[in-house]
């Protein structure tokens, strides 16, 4: 089977396909055939050797979705013939974050889904919703994961509160239609006039160009009639401030990305007066998965993808997420 791995060096350029021996599932597992992968920012920095202190070689990428072709002795939540996800994290089924359950991510601390055939527990899939297609519930295991527990199981999302969201990339694109599922309010920043416009389509009901509107957060906070309940906080050291500034007394902010870098000052003062709510968070277990999957197929939701690439364009891929032109996720299609 053919394999993209980082095996000399952290960089886009070290990409290499290979070809690996085919995998025989042993007890408790589960062979999936892979039929698409997608890109969240996590596997950009990985492959460029900053997103945590990984050994090479590296199968890179956390999110996919394909068919499982054979079964290990043992196995009964799933069977061949099953379209399903690699869980990201493989160790988290239920209940809280804790250090064990988020201990074995793919793609990091274990091999990525670039792979034509995945060797995984079988606890750690789970069925996807029948009318996506491959390519969209490749989407589903990290960016709508990460969006659905921010709003549902750490904000707690109520109908007719307000939410922000920074930017058109994949977690904010999922926040802003579930947010919208659950009969929010949403305000989608972005630099891009052409994207707020394709937000608009997507039901956002006021938009703010950053570029032109410095103080934007302040421009949030007025427009939600003195602030914000819930903020999906992507941008990191260039918009937290701005994001404190949106917030309303009593508010949320959940810390999901580090798109424009990892430090910042924080206003202690503007945190502990408006008594704001600072939730760190990342994915999320296979259990807020499986009630995700069930919301999207009950609703018919789509995920929006920007554009597909072919397997033997995984780097390219990873360039275009460089460039953060896209509206939605970038996905791969497997042969």
């Amino acid at each position: 089977m053919k394999v993209w791995q980082v095996a000399r060096e952290w960089s886009i350029d070290a990409l290499e396909l290979v070809d690996r021996p085919e995998p025989e599932p042993g007890p408790g597992q589960v062979v999936v055939r892979m039929r698409a992968a997608s890109l969240n920012y996590r596997d950009l920095i990985t492959v460029q050797g900053q997103g945590g202190a990984y050994r090479l070689p590296l199968i890179p990428f956390s999110d996919g979705a394909g068919e499982i072709v054979a079964v290990g002795p043992g196995v009964s939540r799933v069977s061949v013939g099953n379209r399903v996800c690699p869980m990201f994290f493989q160790s988290w089924f239920d209940g809280g974050p804790s250090a064990s359950g988020r201990r074995l991510a793919l793609g990091g601390t274990r091999p990525g889904v670039l792979q034509e055939l995945l060797l995984l527990d079988a606890e750690g899939v789970s069925r996807i919703p029948d009318h996506l297609t491959f390519a969209e519930a490749a989407t589903l295991p990290c960016a709508a994961l990460t969006a659905w527990r921010a709003l549902f199981d750490e904000a707690r999302l109520r109908p007719g509160q307000t939410v922000l969201v920074q930017g058109t990339g994949g977690v904010s694109i999922f926040a802003l239609q579930f947010a919208k599922l659950a009969g929010a309010t949403v305000i989608v920043t972005s630099s891009s006039d052409e994207k707020l416009e394709r937000a608009k389509a997507l039901g956002a009901d006021h938009t703010i160009n950053y570029r032109a509107v410095a103080e934007w957060g302040k421009a949030a906070a007025d427009w939600a009639g003195g602030g914000v309940d819930h903020i999906v906080e992507v941008g990191g050291k260039d918009t937290f401030q701005q994001s404190l500034e949106a917030a309303r007394v009593g508010g949320t902010i959940l810390v999901i990305g580090v798109l424009s870098g990892f430090s910042q000052q924080v206003s202690i003062p503007t945190l502990f007066s408006k008594n704001l709510h600072v939730i760190g968070l990342s994915v999320g277990s296979r259990r807020m998965f499986e009630n995700m999957a069930a919301a999207i197929g009950q609703n018919r939701m789509k995920p929006v993808i920007d554009r597909t690439l072919g397997f033997t364009e995984v780097p390219g891929a990873l360039r275009l997420m460089q460039q953060a032109g896209h509206f939605g996720k970038i996905t791969i299609a497997f042969p």
